[in-house]
């Protein structure tokens, strides 16, 4: 009977122990640029000023996350079968999402409440509401996985077909496709211009970014940025692109006239506004790097593989 007890206190504090795990909570006044690494999965937060906030280090292979308004984030994983939903000022879990392996990317539409997930295995997008409730699905085309929103329309990149799919958000109904290039990757949107990049096909690198008419599809202009033009982020007055082909960083008005550009960082794939500065991660050498008018202001080691950056301003 002494042992039976035992037993049972122990079985139940490990059940105690895991629902009560959790990571380091984060003010939810603090504002942060936090990125992404996937090499040894965690999500690291940094202030203004480049001090680490926290630290998340992860048990399961995440491959990317999205910010869910101000106090969640939602981690995925391509080879994960389950997204999971954490509440940032807790550090707690507080729901998961079962989408099956094979999730590519994700996307949060503010303005609907909705979560977008894309999965390469099934080639589908998937629906959800803030609760992290299934809520309908749409078959694509191969591989989907960049996407945007703008005035209720979700556009899509099927990364390894020649098609862009257009998705209405409210009724997940396909209004058209587009003709594009394999390999695209890396979406914005300036005032009624869808902006692609990518990173071309074989032995033919891509080294433009293309300007789509976002009520047709049709393209009307190229930008030239070599060498494989994939990570856009966009302020108030300009758009931030790095070229991962050739670590390159360029800053360019809304006319696609080049304001300054750098050699940044080793294979860089993500950028992002935070503060006054740029910031971009080197994915090869690990570091995030605080550029302000084309020049270096910090350079910030983070654990390997910095993939993606998500940014939360002053709430």
């Amino acid at each position: 009977m002494k042992y039976k007890m035992v037993y049972i206190i122990v079985f139940v504090s490990l059940l105690v122990g895991c629902t009560n795990e959790r990571f380091q909570s984060i003010n939810t006044h603090q504002s942060f640029v936090a990125s992404m690494n996937i090499v040894e999965p965690s999500l690291t937060f940094y202030n203004r000023e480049g001090e680490l906030i926290a630290d998340w280090t992860f048990e399961k292979a995440y491959t990317g996350a999205i910010l869910l308004q101000q106090d969640r984030v939602l981690l995925y994983g391509h080879q994960l079968a389950e997204a999971d939903i954490y509440e940032l000022s807790s550090g707690k879990k507080l729901d998961t999402l079962d989408t099956g392996i094979g999730t590519t990317n994700a996307y949060y539409a503010e303005n609907e409440q909705l979560i977008f997930l894309t999965n390469s295995r099934t080639n589908k997008l998937m629906r959800y509401n803030l609760y992290g409730e299934p809520d309908g699905e749409l078959a694509l085309r191969n591989y989907p996985m960049s996407m945007i929103a703008h005035k209720g329309l979700l556009y899509i990149v099927n990364y390894k077909d020649t098609s862009l799919s257009v998705v209405s958000m409210q009724d997940l109904a396909l209004q058209a496709e587009w003709p594009i290039e394999k390999s695209s990757h890396g979406l914005a949107i300036i005032d009624d211009t869808l902006l692609i990049g990518g990173h071309g096909e074989g032995m033919r690198p891509n080294e433009t970014v293309k300007l789509l008419d976002l009520a047709s599809g049709e393209v009307l202009s190229t930008w030239s940025m070599p060498l494989m033009p994939i990570g856009f982020a966009q302020s108030e007055n300009e758009l931030a692109i790095v070229s991962h082909g050739s670590n390159m960083l360029y800053v360019a008005e809304p006319t696609g006239k080049i304001k300054w550009q750098l050699e940044i960082g080793a294979n860089p794939f993500a950028v992002a506004y935070f503060n006054e500065h740029v910031v971009v991660a080197g994915y090869d050498d690990h570091t995030l790097y605080f550029i302000q008018q084309g020049q270096i202001d910090q350079t910030i080691p983070v654990d390997r593989g910095p993939f993606q950056l998500l940014v939360r301003g002053d709430s």
